[in-house]
């Protein structure tokens, strides 16, 4: 198996598969492909599975494309921006919801549910991520560029809301109060702060999906009466 990522700010993930060999995706994913390989439609482990991709922003079903000869197949970002390819060795991250591209090797996709639940449901990254466990390759989308840090135990890091795509889930993920009522009514940067606390990687993304269609709606013509 290889793989490359062409396309610029709307990338696209090629990868080469040998004869044997298998992708995982969710259903539509998939942009173009050669010859002589197969999909096949699954719920990729039972009813729990698919309901867990539902609920993290997937689709339901995940496709599996298998090589019956060497070739290549192609998936393609859904929003301007970049795609983040992590390689798991037994270990386990985090990932914003929707997020989820392709994998490739042995991965286990789990619901994530962090352990603050204000941190669920004010700090913008969701109350249910997805859980990428095993080894092999993850293919994530990111809105933007990725910006990457590896936090030390206990260095944190202050995240406006929408703005984290993946961590280590050795990574805490904690929501803080904006203080001060004139920051709140005037700073333009909500009511809550996400707060990120090592150790261990972090990225970011530049350009959430939420914040990008709020600066378009401001341009979008309203109608009157």
């Amino acid at each position: 198996m290889n793989y490359r990522i062409e396309g610029g700010n709307l990338p696209v993930a090629i990868i080469g598969l040998n004869p044997g060999e298998s992708v995982n995706c969710e259903s539509g994913s998939m942009a173009w492909m050669t010859d002589g390989i197969k999909m096949e439609t699954s719920t990729g482990g039972g009813l729990g599975k698919m309901f867990g991709r539902m609920v993290t922003g997937e689709s339901m079903m995940l496709n599996t494309y298998t090589a019956q000869q060497p070739g290549e197949i192609a998936f393609a970002s859904s929003f301007p921006g970049s795609i983040k390819v992590v390689e798991l060795n037994g270990n386990s991250i985090m990932a914003q919801k929707g997020a989820f591209l392709a994998s490739f090797g042995n991965i286990e996709q789990t619901v994530g549910i962090q352990k603050n639940v204000g941190g669920g449901f004010f700090g913008g990254e969701g109350f249910l991520m997805q859980r990428f466990s095993g080894n092999g390759l993850v293919f994530l989308e990111v809105d933007g560029s990725a910006i990457e840090y590896d936090l030390q135990p206990g260095q944190r890091m202050v995240v406006d809301t929408g703005y984290t795509v993946m961590m280590d889930a050795t990574v805490n993920l904690e929501v803080e109060m904006i203080k001060g009522v004139k920051n709140v009514l005037f700073g333009g940067e909500g009511l809550f702060n996400t707060i990120l606390t090592g150790p261990g990687h972090i990225v970011l993304q530049s350009m959430p999906i939420a914040s990008t269609a709020m600066a378009l709606y401001r341009y979008m013509p309203k109608k009157n009466g």
